[in-house]
Formats: C-alpha cells, sequence, structure tokens
C-alpha cells in the first residue's frame, strides 16, 4: 500500500509504502530510476537504482516499510556515489553516518515489543528519520537542478547529444551528472524512463501498437524486446 510522503518531503520522495506478505512469496521488482530506503526484518537497508529484474522474496507475515526517492532525488544523501549502489541491496549499516538509524527508529518507537508496532508508526519515525538527515545534510544531500530535465529529455526520445546540447552540456559532462543523479549513465536512463512509459500506457489499457509509437519505440516489437530485457518476462506477463 502507498501513500503521499509527508509534506516536507515531497519535493524527495515518491511514496511512502508498506506492505505484509500474507503468504511467502516471490515479487518482481523492475527498474523505475527510483531508490527505497527499506525497514525489512533484518533491519533498514537501501534498494539501489535497478537496471534488470531484481526478484524480492518475501516470507509469510513479513512486512516492509519503505520510502521511494524521486528518480534524481537522493542526492549524496547515503554518502557513496548512486552508482555503487546500482543493482545492490546495501544495509545501511554499511553506509557512511547511517550506522545508527535502527537504535534511532526503535527509540522513535517507545518501549514496546517490536511485533506491536503499526505500519503507519514505523513509516513515520522512518519519513523523520529521513527529513532529519536531508535537513541536516546541507550540500552533501543537495540535488542535480537540472536532473528532472535530463529525464524528461530523454524520455521525450531526444539522443543523448541533443538533450547535453539543449542544457548547454557536453556529453561527458552530461554522462557526469546522470551517474551522479540517478546511479546510470544516459542511455540507460533512458531506457528505463521509457519503459517506465509504456508500463503506464498499457495499464491503462492502450494498445501495445500504440503503447510503442507513444512511448518513442522503433516498433512493438523493439517495445516487445526491451521489455523482456528490463523486466524478464513478456509484457502481458508483466501486466
Amino acid at each position: 500500500m502507498e501513500r503521499s510522503p509527508s509534506a516536507v518531503l515531497a519535493g524527495r520522495l515518491a511514496c511512502a509504502w508498506h506492505r505484509t506478505s500474507e503468504v511467502a512469496t516471490t515479487q518482481l521488482v523492475v527498474p523505475d530510476a527510483c531508490v527505497d530506503l527499506i525497514w525489512g526484518p533484518g533491519g533498514p537497508f537501501v534498494a539501489g537504482p535497478d537496471t534488470g529484474p531484481m526478484p524480492a522474496t518475501l516470507e509469510a507475515g513479513q512486512a516492509l516499510v519503505g520510502v521511494r526517492f524521486r528518480p534524481g532525488a537522493v542526492g549524496d544523501l547515503f554518502g557513496v556515489p548512486l552508482e555503487e549502489l546500482r543493482d545492490r541491496r546495501v544495509p545501511v549499516a554499511e553506509l557512511p553516518g547511517w550506522s545508527g538509524l535502527l537504535t534511532e527508529l526503535t527509540e522513535a518507537l517507545g518501549p514496546m515489543p517490536s511485533g506491536s508496532w503499526s505500519k503507519e508508526a514505523r513509516l513515520d519515525v522512518l519519513q523523520a528519520a529521513v527529513g532529519r538527515r536531508l535537513t541536516a545534510g546541507g550540500g552533501r544531500t543537495a540535488v542535480d537542478p537540472d536532473s528532472r530535465a535530463i529525464a524528461a529529455g530523454l524520455g521525450e526520445g531526444r539522443t543523448v547529444s541533443q538533450v547535453a546540447w539543449a542544457l548547454g552540456y557536453s556529453e561527458r559532462q552530461l554522462r557526469r551528472r546522470s551517474l551522479l543523479s540517478f546511479g546510470y549513465p544516459p542511455k540507460t536512463l533512458q531506457r528505463i524512463v521509457r519503459f517506465q512509459h509504456a508500463l503506464r500506457l498499457a495499464r491503462a489499457g492502450t494498445p501495445l501498437a500504440q503503447v510503442a509509437a507513444t512511448a518513442g519505440y522503433a516498433d512493438q516489437a523493439h517495445l516487445a524486446n526491451d521489455v523482456k530485457r528490463l523486466s524478464g518476462v513478456p509484457m502481458g506477463s508483466l501486466l
């Protein structure tokens, strides 16, 4: 279940969410250019930006809560370059300045058995902890002001050189900024933004031939190949 982030974090977070698995299952996570901070049974961890399908195994009764950062909105919050987190799930205890997060969260929830903490309460303290770090981080958590324009330009089907020229960068500068903001080089970011656009259209019931044309694919076969490459399954199965 997703909910809107707190007002003070709305510019950085896409949503806050929680999930409890009723049965043992494996959920397919596909690339979306986002980064999640997740609190699970083993403690908090960061789900870095993915470039392919990442199956997530959940045990029966397992509860997860998390916050999802908007594409390009993490900055240097986690103390390491985003490309180092790419396709990884990293315990926050391994990240600079985050080793005390679990203690901070549990102390904020008060002296009660962990099983009695509600998902909403856990989300509230997790968001509060993120907010404190963003506020205290100063320049360390700054976001590139052109990150949205980079993603939008690439998502509109313009070439890397066209986006770089429009923003006044060399292609090398655009690559550096893309890696810092998203953890991806521009070509990878473009593929993922286009894939997510196609997925939104298909979920809305748009015929796949029209999805391919609208999202900027050469044809329906190009769409099918990219979907399989990024999700590991055909569009029909993914939907």
